[in-house]
């Protein structure tokens, strides 16, 4: 199995990273990486990755963190239609929630996903994220509590 990293975009893998993307019928449930990756250049508080298994870059992660709040939001996750159900996204995942517990005063992870047709819910339920019952911009809400998912393991 490969291994899954999370490296930061360079001018040399920027357009590597931007060419990354999801199935056609995914395409109304995340933003392009082009626009994640402008979008984080405006948010002071974005920190956004490449996922890559070995040397091959598979996926895009972008995270606020919020320790004020005592959370880190998951603002974007992509898999690039090659490179799904190869299970990159449950490692990446596992990445992103060891650097949440790395953060003092965060103890959940927050995200949320389209309420449509092949939304990223039931992978978040299966990584132990539940939803709060908040709908925000039209997209459901969930949360990962730390704590819990480490007595899980």
């Amino acid at each position: 199995m490969a291994t899954v990293e999370l490296r930061e975009i360079t001018t040399e893998t920027l357009r590597e990273v931007i060419g990354l993307a999801v199935d056609p019928s995914q395409s109304n449930l995340v933003a392009s990486n082009a626009i994640s990756i402008a979008e984080a250049h405006f948010e002071q508080a974005a920190w956004f990755r490449a996922i890559y298994a070995d040397e091959v870059a598979v996926g895009f992660v972008m995270v606020l963190d919020k320790p004020a709040e005592a959370y880190s939001y998951l603002w974007r996750f992509m898999i690039d239609k090659h490179h799904q159900r190869h299970g990159y996204g449950r490692k990446a995942m596992q990445v992103i929630i060891e650097r949440a517990r790395s953060i003092p005063g965060v103890d959940a992870i927050v995200t949320s996903h389209a309420d449509r047709a092949g939304n990223a819910g039931p992978f978040y339920r299966d990584l132990g994220f539940v939803e709060t019952g908040e709908v925000e911009d039209g997209e459901v809400v969930m949360r990962l509590d730390l704590e819990a998912h480490a007595e899980r393991r």
